[in-house]
């Protein structure tokens, strides 16, 4: 499993760049890939941090606080697509879930959108 740079390397190539390296020559001089660089110089400018965002870890879904009000939605508008559901998701209730998030959801609550029968292919002639 991969494992982020040190926090002492990212300080020195802050450090080489706040004092007048380029990031493409920091990233040069230390080793590592130019985005690295400039990712680390752009979070170091934007926010102050220095040391590396949290990996892994358990990410609990937000999907069951809405339960109820995606049942709604689909018994309301049962054609309505996933990537529909999600702008309606985001806007009305500012929750932010895509549409494989979504997906999965449903299949976890068993649901799922099969086609219409009446669409369905015509048998042999």
């Amino acid at each position: 499993m991969v494992k982020p740079y040190s926090r002492d390397l990212r300080d020195r190539v802050i450090e080489g760049v706040e004092g007048g390296m380029s990031r493409r020559e920091a990233a040069r001089h230390y080793r590592v890939s130019e985005a690295s660089a400039i990712r680390w110089v752009e979070a170091y400018r934007a926010t102050g941090r220095r040391s590396a965002r949290a990996m892994g870890g358990d990410r609990r879904s937000v999907l069951p606080s809405e339960r109820a009000w995606l049942f709604e939605v689909i018994d309301a508008e049962p054609e309505v697509t996933l990537m529909a559901l999600s702008a309606r998701l985001a806007e009305e209730r500012g929750v932010q879930a895509d549409a494989s998030m979504l997906s999965r959801f449903f299949k976890a609550e068993g649901i799922s959108f099969k086609k219409k029968r009446a669409r369905q292919r015509a048998g042999p002639a």
